[in-house]
């Protein structure tokens, strides 16, 4: 933690909230300047003989205005899971927002500036970012969070080339994504793809990134002589798919699970 608080970019600030000249609590918020201003909550306590008639609250607020003061654009935090974490935090305004890089659940206090949405392939394997877009996608569909095997053997997947990302970034922020991985099909006698990973982080839907990112596969396939790009669901999400362009139905998936 020490090493975080010393760092000259991005550290780490160990505040102390004091009312009547007493301290009743403590917090450790980074802000990630170089990035897109996020202020990342490590740690948020009040002492428990402190506690009620609206002091967590009170601090809170007091944290986020500082933080803003400082430079900061938004806020997050992971929560552990915790319901009453997780209605304390929703009280001033956070969110739940997939997870971070470990599997850990987020929460977020969305940022309110308009910043364009782009799309890109991903160029680093190893970007934190994915992983921890990976691991909010697999939460919300019930799985487990990647492992780091796993993670690694993803990472050497995307390096071989036998899948492709495309990342939407938020400024700096990646806030979704989906793949396409290669394939070769008899009955086209020609390479096809396979469209999956399709996330977009809670918080940033709605604003039309689904369609750049699906557009956007589309495209990488078209341009580098894939004869299909094919996508599986279940049926309540038909619509969404066939609205983004996949709108040739070619039967029913089945699969055999060792």
């Amino acid at each position: 933690m020490m090493k975080v608080h010393n760092r000259p970019q991005n550290r780490c600030f160990f505040l102390f909230f004091h009312r009547n000249g007493q301290n009743i609590g403590f917090a450790m918020p980074v802000i990630f300047s170089s990035e897109d201003g996020k202020c990342f909550i490590m740690e948020f306590c009040i002492y428990p003989e402190f506690r009620g008639n609206g002091t967590g609250k009170e601090c809170a607020r007091a944290l986020l205005h500082w933080a803003r003061e400082h430079g900061a654009l938004y806020a997050e935090l992971n929560y552990g899971g915790d319901e009453r974490r997780c209605h304390f935090w929703e009280s001033v305004g956070f969110v739940e927002n997939g997870s971070d890089a470990w599997g850990e659940p987020l929460m977020i206090l969305p940022p309110t500036e308009d910043v364009p949405i782009t799309v890109e392939i991903l160029s680093d394997p190893e970007d934190w970012q994915l992983m921890k877009l990976e691991n909010g996608f697999k939460r919300e569909i019930g799985e487990n969070a990647l492992t780091g095997e796993k993670q690694k053997q993803l990472q050497q997947a995307v390096k071989q080339g036998k899948i492709t990302f495309f990342i939407a970034r938020r400024g700096y922020r990646a806030v979704g994504m989906c793949s396409a991985a290669k394939c070769y099909s008899t009955f086209s006698c020609w390479d096809t793809a396979v469209f999956e990973d399709f996330y977009i982080e809670p918080v940033f839907r709605g604003k039309g990134i689904a369609r750049k990112l699906a557009k956007a596969a589309q495209t990488w396939c078209a341009e580098n002589g894939m004869s299909s790009l094919t996508v599986c669901c279940a049926p309540c999400d038909e619509n969404m798919y066939q609205s983004l362009g996949f709108d040739v139905r070619l039967g029913t998936t089945f699969a055999h699970l060792e």
